[in-house]
């Protein structure tokens, strides 16, 4: 499975770094549940992701990169992403690695979840 999901996982996040949040909500069910690292709790939807975002990006710069993808045994697909944050100076805020946990509806992302990588 995880194989079929990774380009739509690659569209996603360089969709994401390019601040195209159109390209980006294309790869996601319209009831999407995403968690919000930077805040805390979820949103559901498009209309919420991209008012997140938007908030988001008035306030810091992210760039987030896939760098290894695991299939869960429960269908979920874990992508280990390497995360560099910086203010909107340049100051470097975070980076490392973190872990996202997606899954999938009809090919597009349905829900994602975030965890610490251990080191």
């Amino acid at each position: 499975m995880s194989v079929k999901f990774e380009h739509v996982i690659e569209k996603a996040y360089n969709a994401f770094n390019e601040r195209n949040i159109d390209n980006c909500l294309s790869t996601m069910q319209e009831d999407v549940q995403w968690s919000k690292a930077w805040e805390g709790g979820y949103i559901i939807g498009h209309d919420e992701i991209r008012s997140y975002w938007t908030r988001q990006w008035s306030e810091i710069n992210p760039k987030v990169e896939p760098v290894g993808f695991d299939e869960r045994e429960n269908g979920s697909l874990e992508v280990k992403v390497h995360q560099n944050v910086k203010d909107l100076q340049g100051n470097l805020m975070f980076d490392g690695f973190v872990k996202h946990v997606y899954t999938f509806e009809n090919g597009l992302i349905k829900t994602m979840d975030i965890e610490l990588v251990e080191n």
